[in-house]
């Protein structure tokens, strides 16, 4: 299933890690995406019986839309812990404690950077911060502290913050690399420093953003360093260039490191799609896990080992609920027109294949693009 042969062996980590999923609240802020409750429902459906642990349900306060997906996803008997979303701030935690709901974020901004933007001293936020942990902790929350913009936060402030914080009761921590400006060496070093501040009895979480592109990389590096939460979202959707992307991350776990998790890879794609119909976008063809083209092969060089997938593929179709097949076009070969007739029950002896071929490249050359069963059918006569 998985062909990735033993470069990787040396820097497998084993164990498991849970995968924290947020979609229905960082992910709806991707530009013009809106999703109602019903939606908010149907997704959050999709993600349990994806196998995601957690689920954040929403920021009840930032709409009535909102509000009520969170009651609805709290009410509906899911396998996957639900979680609510919420600033240090009076309001958004007496809406938590109205919505019953017992597990949730509490965010602040703990950057120089974002303090200055909002015109509140360290000091002052500081006293939220543990006000709000408090607060969350004596309501019966099991709070997790998120600091945003932890990422460039002084080092001296970031470790009052975060050691502050769990004095004051949170439960859990959550590394925020919210520009995703950090290396994956940077967010190794920030999450192993954070580990050894908060603790053996505090789970250490890494909420990564890919506008470097290293968002999976990065959750790697968090996992190696002994973070046991991943925050991402489906298809890495997202504000600005998106979250780190679940399934990319589980399966780069998976196979390059002997990392597991609970995400069923085999309905990956399934929920890729169902998320994408929801918001109305759509992927690169090339992206990894999910994307269309992943498995379809025009190259005539590959078509003659498709017979053999571990010899053209880092891991097997099945894995992801996806199927193998051949597609016709310029760059295709002789083995890729015998292959495409036996697929369509066409007879079409030896001899006939490179004239075939010929009128299957100067198509997909005129057409630029794809020549379809169709034509395929009537260049060959079948």
């Amino acid at each position: 299933m998985i062909w990735t042969g033993s470069l990787n062996d040396e820097h497998r980590l084993g164990g498991a890690v849970g995968l924290y999923d947020t979609t229905l609240r960082d992910g709806e802020q991707t530009v013009g995406v809106v999703l109602d409750s019903g939606q908010k429902l149907e997704v959050a459906r999709a993600l349990d019986g994806l196998g995601i642990d957690r689920i954040e349900a929403g920021f009840p306060r930032v709409s009535q839309d909102d509000w009520d997906a969170v009651k609805l996803i709290a009410a509906a008997g899911l396998r996957a812990e639900i979680w609510g979303f919420s600033r240090a701030v009076p309001a958004d935690l007496e809406a938590l404690v109205e919505l019953g709901v017992t597990h949730s974020v509490i965010e602040s901004p703990i950057s120089d950077l974002k303090l200055e933007a909002i015109g509140v001293s360290r000091e002052k936020m500081l006293g939220r911060i543990t006000s709000a942990m408090a607060f969350a902790a004596e309501h019966g929350i099991h709070a997790a502290f998120f600091g945003v913009d932890s990422t460039r936060a002084e080092p001296d402030f970031y470790e009052q913050v975060y050691a502050s914080a769990i004095e004051a009761g949170a439960r859990e921590v959550c590394v925020v690399d919210t520009l995703g400006i950090a290396s994956p060496e940077a967010v190794s070093e920030l999450v192993g420093r954070t580990v050894a501040l908060a603790g053996a009895d505090v789970p250490v979480h890494f909420h990564g953003h890919n506008d470097f592109g290293l968002a999976t990389a990065a959750a790697v590096a968090a996992v190696r360093a002994g973070a046991s939460w991943i925050h991402g979202t489906i298809n890495g959707m997202g504000e600005r260039a998106g979250n780190a992307n679940l399934g990319e991350v589980a399966l780069t776990l998976r196979a390059l490191y002997g990392v597991e998790s609970n995400l069923r890879l085999d309905r990956v794609r399934e929920v890729s799609e169902q998320v994408r119909e929801l918001s109305g976008y759509v992927l690169e063809p090339w992206k990894p896990v999910t994307g269309e083209t992943l498995f379809r092969r025009e190259s005539g060089a590959v078509a003659s080992q498709f017979h053999d997938p571990p010899s053209i593929e880092p891991y097997s179709s099945e894995l992801v609920g996806a199927e193998r097949g051949i597609v016709l076009g310029k760059k295709s070969g002789l083995d890729s027109v015998r292959i495409k007739a036996e697929e369509l029950g066409i007879e079409l002896p030896e001899e006939r294949r490179a004239s075939v071929l010929t009128a299957v490249k100067e198509l997909g050359e005129r057409k630029r693009g794809l020549v379809t069963d169709d034509e395929f059918r009537e260049l060959a006569g079948g």
